[in-house]
């Protein structure tokens, strides 16, 4: 698993570029109305807050908890990596979403 500093990045850049191709097809697309793209680039930004509190959590189990420190980290590895995988799929969900919302759009 990345860590969350990485995550958070990958995030932000990912929302961003949506975001920018948003006021790009604005511009280039003058037929469109500009309120539709406001909303979409609305719904990133959810999308981008969303996510980065996805990615704050923490393991809430101790190392007390367990036999030994073997099967505290294992449980722990575990559990990271079922949430990093539940908020890839967040991610590809309503990334498709959004822009599934643009190609429509675009196609008016």
């Amino acid at each position: 698993m990345a860590n969350k500093r990485q995550l958070k990045k990958a995030i932000t850049y990912a929302c961003g570029e949506m975001a920018g191709e948003c006021f790009f097809a604005q511009e280039t697309f003058e037929n469109t109305n500009p309120e539709d793209w406001d909303k979409i680039v609305l719904d990133i930004a959810l999308l981008q807050a969303e996510a980065v509190n996805r990615v704050s959590v923490d393991f809430d189990k101790v190392p007390k908890d367990f036999a030994n420190g073997k099967e505290y980290k294992k449980a722990r590895r575990t559990y990271f990596k079922a949430v990093e995988k539940a908020l890839g799929k967040y991610m590809k969900e309503e990334s498709e979403k959004i822009v599934g919302a643009m190609n429509a759009l675009i196609k008016k």
